[in-house]
């Protein structure tokens, strides 16, 4: 089998339009790490179920992005899928009140089968604790 982002041949981002997909917080996070040496997988894109669980990271690595390793970063929550769909290298991660946490970086599949970390590139690294989120928060990936 050849994952087709591995091998180069997808160049430009397929993706035309795709729906918003959406996150309730169930479990916000402290901590920060300076080697955590996250490995994000090479795919630009992962189909999020309903009702599955995932962890959200943050960094402020400038080259991160699919196939890279990050290190420096910041837990943000766990976070359950209520709008399913697919989220993509690039799309913007926001909270409810319009806030943007930043870009989507990449994924990283330490934990898998029981979560996916989805790393999250931004300006500033701060836990889901500092930035004073809530358990049921809506975080949403979208493109604009």
């Amino acid at each position: 089998m050849i994952d087709p982002y591995a091998a180069g041949m997808v160049k430009n981002d397929p993706y035309v339009k795709k729906t918003t997909v959406v996150g309730r917080v169930v479990a916000i996070l402290r901590g920060k790490a300076d080697n955590r040496n996250l490995s994000l997988i090479s795919p630009w894109s992962r189909a999020l179920r309903n009702g599955e669980i995932h962890e959200l990271i943050l960094t402020n690595e400038s080259e991160a992005m699919p196939g890279k390793n990050v290190n420096k970063i910041s837990y943000l929550a766990f976070i359950e899928i209520v709008n399913p769909g697919v989220v993509v290298f690039k799309d913007k991660v926001k909270l409810s009140s319009g806030k943007c946490l930043g870009t989507l970086a990449g994924f990283d599949e330490t934990h898998m089968p029981n979560h996916q970390n989805i790393v999250i590139l931004t300006d500033q690294l701060i836990t889901g604790e500092e930035m004073g989120l809530n358990l049921n928060d809506l975080i949403y990936f979208t493109r604009d």
